[in-house]
């Protein structure tokens, strides 16, 4: 396996970053409970989780609490109600100066681009470390763990907040500090990790609905056809056994070796880029201390099923099921993942039946109350792959209450001619009296219902500005 080496910059940045997690743990251990706020994805679900582990194993009390965006009205109630510490997972960055206004008592574990300054911020881009690559939110939360006590056993949550927020994806494995924490989990034997076929449901789902299911890579007259999928299987002599259509992981390697082979012409046949066709393969992530066949078994399966939990107002579901709960959370955390998927086969279909409208600089879709706010984002990341212009990013706005969610997709090829998403809707929505953050690829905000259009034209000049720039 090809492995990644951390040259002496990026070891350097992992020393200096250990210190303040060190200074971090200090102002932890002088009090005896917390209020543990994060985000409601996957990334902060297995933050929440890495933290309230690591509170418990120090004998600190702690209670928790999931937002979908902080902001000054969350945080002044976080101020009234919550006077002794409050630790902040996978969000915060964006808030320094309020908070420190506030005058919380607090300590940020944050990989977004941070505004402002505070004392206990331990985010990696203040040590030279890309946050939307590198390290996720779960990941500064391990580090920070890791200096609290051994627990190198969280590793294997680490990872999959890392695999949520899509980190091994530019690279097709995990690179950064990512790459030590997925060693940590290797040496501690909670997971492990090998070149495999990325498409989705590998543990769970009978083989030929992966290619069923596939929407990145989207294959064309494949996708979306439960027909074609079993047909194409049948063409290269790969056919159920008895009644039964086996999994990805029942396969033998020669079977899996031909379907990989044969994906890879299919997809180079009907116009695919190599790019694209080479990213069919990659790292995956094993938790071994799961039981195979099951969700939690594999990280991108893991990960997709606590978006299911806290995008839906359960976050409690998903934050039992991180501390372990294989019983009730968990049968319960399995109806919400088949919600979820139908849920998202729908968007889909919604934005390929609507399709993109097209500005100089970007591509934007408006689903109005026909997509959750919570899953808009993943509906973009998902359209991506059958959208016909790759050269711009894609922009979903969904309703929100007393405003409108926005959120945004790019890609590679994008960000190396000098796109940076986070900074151009951090600067629209607040040009339009909204707020907006996030990293170059992906980033979302919150805007006023009635300046959408303004917010178009802004962002529009923006992303272009940025481009023409590189």
């Amino acid at each position: 396996m090809e492995m990644v080496i951390n040259n002496q910059k990026t070891t350097k940045a992992i020393m200096t970053l250990q210190k303040k997690a060190e200074q971090c743990s200090e102002h932890i251990r002088k009090h005896s409970s917390a209020l543990v706020v994060s985000h409601i994805d996957a990334d902060g679900l297995t933050s929440a989780a890495i933290m309230c582990k690591t509170l418990e194993r120090a004998g600190i009390e702690y209670r928790t609490r999931f937002l979908k965006q902080l902001d000054m009205v969350s945080l002044r109630d976080i101020a009234d109600r919550y006077p002794e510490l409050v630790i902040f997972t996978d969000l915060g960055s964006g808030m320094l100066e309020v908070i420190k206004s506030l005058r919380l008592n607090a300590v940020i574990l944050d990989h977004h681009m941070p505004h402002g300054t505070y004392e206990y911020h331990l985010n990696p881009h203040l040590f030279g470390i890309n946050g939307a690559t590198e390290i996720s939110g779960s990941g500064i939360t391990y580090i920070l763990s890791k200096a609290l006590g051994y627990n190198n056993d969280l590793a294997d949550l680490a990872i999959v907040g890392a695999v949520g927020d899509l980190q091994h994806m530019k690279k097709g494995q995990l690179v950064g500090v990512n790459r030590t924490i997925l060693e940590d989990g290797a040496k501690s034997n909670v997971l492990r990790y090998e070149k495999d076929l990325l498409l989705f449901g590998k543990q769970t789902r009978p083989f030929f609905r992966l290619l069923q299911y596939s929407c990145d890579p989207y294959l064309p007259g494949i996708t979306g056809s439960e027909d074609a999928s079993i047909e194409f299987l049948k063409k290269i002599g790969i056919s159920h056994h008895g009644e039964k259509w086996r999994r990805w992981i029942d396969l033998g390697q020669d079977e899996k070796q031909q379907i990989v082979s044969a994906l890879m012409q299919f997809c180079l046949s009907s116009g695919m880029s190599a790019g694209n066709v080479t990213r069919l393969i990659g790292e995956v992530y094993t938790l071994l201390r799961e039981k195979e066949g099951t969700e939690v078994r594999d990280a991108s399966e893991y990960s997709t099923l606590l978006n299911a939990t806290a995008r839906y107002d359960h976050a409690d579901i998903g934050l039992a099921v991180c501390m372990g709960d294989r019983g009730k959370s968990y049968n319960e955390a399995s109806i919400l993942l088949n919600e979820h998927r139908k849920n998202l086969v729908e968007g889909l279909t919604l934005v390929k039946e609507q399709g993109m409208v097209m500005m100089e600089n970007l591509q934007y879709f408006d689903s109005g109350n026909k997509i959750r706010e919570t899953i808009v984002g993943i509906v973009a990341g998902m359209s991506s792959s059958f959208v016909i212009n790759k050269n711009l990013p894609i922009i979903a706005f969904a309703d929100s209450e007393g405003g409108v969610k926005v959120s945004s997709r790019g890609n590679y090829d994008l960000i190396r001619k000098g796109l940076n998403l986070g900074a151009a809707i951090t600067e629209a929505a607040k040009a339009v009296g909204g707020t907006g953050g996030g990293h170059d690829i992906a980033a979302g905000a919150f805007i006023p219902k009635d300046a959408k259009n303004e917010f178009l034209k802004l962002l529009d000049g923006r992303i272009g500005t940025q481009i023409k720039i590189n």
